[in-house]
């Protein structure tokens, strides 16, 4: 798949799905709930034990119909890795210009994170397919719609204390897509084993996505 291809099914869903999990069986379990919730990027992050292993079964399970991609990816060695493993998006907590770089010289979406607009702008003209907003909790909505201001022509994402109260907000401020972790997935859920939980807070927060785009 494309890096276009790859980025339109990011910003179709507005959702990426961020997993932290104890076990590979765990988090391919709760793909496929998510996955029938409507939300179809999944974030494996690298604190995940043998994350590169469960993106690279992931990817050859579910085929097509789903985005794996890898998060908490700090430099261009590990974003390498994980490209190499199958991972379709590349999520940073920060802005390393030389993460960027792989991910452009593979055709692979990276979001790295940043928080200023400078920050931002700076992530943008590197060639960040989108810019991650980090920690979003902390400007919220308000944040986001100040930044767009200036920078229309950004991509962003809203990641950190994004929950389906303010979900819609964020959206209508400017963001295109929300990163969401503990809200859709956590691991009180993945041990009770209560995948209808997580397909319908996935579901959820698709709905408060097209809520947001409405306006």
């Amino acid at each position: 798949m494309n890096n276009s291809r790859s980025l339109e099914m990011i910003m179709e869903s507005g959702v990426v799905a961020i997993m932290r999990a104890k076990s590979s069986d765990q988090l391919m379990d709760a793909a496929r709930a998510v996955l029938a919730g409507g939300v179809n990027a999944i974030e494996v992050t690298m604190t995940t034990p043998g994350a590169l292993d469960v993106i690279r079964q992931a990817t050859s399970s579910f085929g097509p119909d789903v985005l794996f991609g890898a998060g908490s990816v700090l430099d261009a060695e590990t974003a390498r890795a994980a490209i190499l493993a199958g991972a379709q998006f590349i999520v940073c907590p920060t802005f390393n210009p030389k993460t960027v770089e792989i991910c452009k010289r593979y055709s692979v979406p990276v979001m790295p994170g940043a928080y200023t607009p400078t920050e931002i702008l700076n992530a943008w003209e590197a060639g960040a397919s989108m810019v991650k907003v980090f920690p979003a909790s902390v400007g919220g909505p308000a944040y986001i719609k100040a930044v767009k201001a200036p920078l229309p022509q950004v991509r962003l994402v809203a990641v950190g204390g994004v929950d389906l109260s303010n979900t819609a907000d964020f959206i209508r401020a400017g963001c295109e897509v929300v990163g969401v972790g503990g809200e859709l997935v956590n691991q009180k859920l993945l041990d009770a084993r209560d995948f209808d939980a997580i397909r319908e807070r996935a579901s959820k927060f698709r709905q408060e996505v097209e809520k947001g785009r409405q306006k």
